[in-house]
């Protein structure tokens, strides 16, 4: 009997914290997928073909070949792409309502605060024309929190939310900013034993990985400021 192919994911990408949510989880399903870089320094999230299915012009975006149905089916925003994912696969996302609560408490956490407030302090502390403060002061003040809200919920847990899932997958990425986010990982030894734990997994590795060596310092990209914060 042949062997069924798998028609690839096609992933819609850059290598920043939103999108290697994805990447690390595609990489722990084990699922074939191409990755379609979306050069958002250069404006290529506002192509009329990519807006057609991420209207919000913001990557990761995904095209299943076999959605629903057996039909194609596009999902943007990183939380839903992996919502979507755990669903259809029954993996890193658990049926038990209990479970599945938790896992979603701390995914809405990291795409209400975490990645939002961590994202703020990046800009006005690294990117923004002028250095403001009272903006700097209170991003970092409020990164130090969630790092310490983080921290307390890992005591005595190796994950998030119970068994690893998708909350870690979607967390991950921002904590590996933590230096530039003025935080020493040293004050919260919770945290410091999961990110360990975190990149000690092979599929975490590969998905921070992709697309590495297309990193650029926005800091010092003068036309990706523009692009991305409207700086002239």
């Amino acid at each position: 009997m042949a062997e069924e192919t798998v028609s690839p994911i096609e992933l819609y990408y850059w290598p920043t914290p939103n999108g290697w949510k994805i990447t690390i989880m595609l990489e722990e399903l084990g699922l074939p997928y191409s990755v379609r870089y979306v050069d958002i320094g250069r404006g290529a999230q506002f192509e009329p073909k990519f807006l057609a299915f991420s209207p919000n012009n913001k990557m990761p975006a995904i095209i299943d070949p076999a959605g629903p149905g057996g039909q194609p089916i596009s999902v943007f925003e990183s939380g839903a792409i992996l919502l979507y994912l755990g669903r259809k696969h029954g993996r890193f996302y658990p049926t038990d309502e209990r479970a599945r609560v938790a896992v979603e408490e701390w995914l809405m956490w990291q795409m209400g605060g975490f990645g939002p407030m961590l994202g703020q302090n990046h800009h006005f502390a690294l990117y923004a024309p002028e250095k403001i403060p009272y903006a700097i002061k209170r991003y970092r003040d409020e990164t130090h929190r969630l790092y310490g809200v983080l921290d307390k919920r890992l005591a005595g847990r190796d994950f998030v939310a119970g068994d690893y899932s998708i909350a870690d997958m979607a967390i991950i990425g921002w904590a590996t900013g933590h230096e530039r986010q003025g935080i020493d990982l040293a004050e919260f030894p919770n945290l410091k034993a999961w990110y360990d734990r975190m990149l000690a997994r092979p599929a975490v590795t590969r998905g921070l990985a992709v697309g590495r060596d297309m990193r650029r310092d926005i800091a010092q990209d003068e036309e990706a400021k523009k692009v991305l914060f409207g700086q002239r």
